[in-house]
């Protein structure tokens, strides 16, 4: 009987190491090096755009400047534009990780990149609008449409950074609970984070404490792409068995 039994075990366990060996190889670092690389790519890409557009924008007659320099703004313009395309791909990248864990999150994290993405889209194209608008900058109107656009542009900013930041919350409760990335890591974005949607409100209503309360948050958006291109997502959390109650 025990003979038989332990035949029985090792034939099972000969089955198991037989299907593992067909599994195919985890892309696990692949994954997780792109979605970082994408994480910098777009602080770097939308960085880079508003700061050269800020510094040619930041005059109060700026109008009349721009004439000579407008490729450099529209340079600026298009590279914020290319934070698009880079915001999303990172948000199509991390849904199947996500929704293994639960599909909520991972649907309102990709819905908030897609507002975020299209409020930052808004001010990209009024920055452009600014470059036809220079041609006529010394006409009656001319000086105050262009502050308007500038405006709108910030207000776009702090619209979107407040729509990703809720998003990004749930994101970080999700890395907390699962253990995709280290606790403290995903404890500093479910402060930073928080945080950060005060500013923008703050911001909005006139209140310049935005680039105080946006620190935490952006110790977060550093270090999770550093470590998710040195380390990856934790291996059990990113493989793991999905359950039917996790997926709520």
């Amino acid at each position: 009987m025990n003979q038989a039994t332990l035949s029985t075990h090792s034939a099972a366990d000969q089955m198991r190491k037989a299907s593992s060996s067909r599994r195919p190889p985890s892309n696990r670092m692949k994954q997780s090096r792109i979605i970082g690389a994408l994480f910098l790519a777009g602080f770097l890409v939308y960085g880079g755009g508003s700061s050269l557009v800020t510094s040619l924008v930041a005059g109060p007659d700026f109008l009349a400047s721009i004439p000579p320099l407008q490729s450099l703004l529209a340079l600026g313009a298009f590279l914020m534009l290319l934070n698009t395309a880079v915001d999303i791909a990172k948000a199509v990248f991390l849904f199947p990780i996500l929704e293994r864990h639960s599909t909520r999150t991972a649907l309102t994290y990709y819905a908030a990149i897609i507002v975020q993405v299209v409020f930052l889209s808004i001010g990209a194209l009024a920055v452009l609008m600014i470059i036809p608008l220079s041609q006529h900058a010394g006409e009656p109107g001319a000086a105050t449409f262009g502050a308007v656009l500038v405006e709108l542009n910030g207000m776009a900013y702090q619209i979107g950074q407040m729509t990703l930041g809720v998003g990004a919350t749930f994101l970080c409760v999700l890395l907390f609970r699962t253990g995709l990335v280290p606790r403290w890591l995903a404890l500093s974005g479910l402060i930073g984070y928080p945080l950060h949607v005060a500013g923008t409100v703050a911001e909005l209503f006139g209140v310049h404490v935005g680039l105080y309360l946006t620190m935490p948050g952006f110790f977060f958006e550093l270090v999770l792409p550093v470590w998710l291109l040195v380390r990856g997502f934790h291996r059990a959390a990113f493989e793991g068995p999905v359950l039917p109650a996790s997926r709520s």
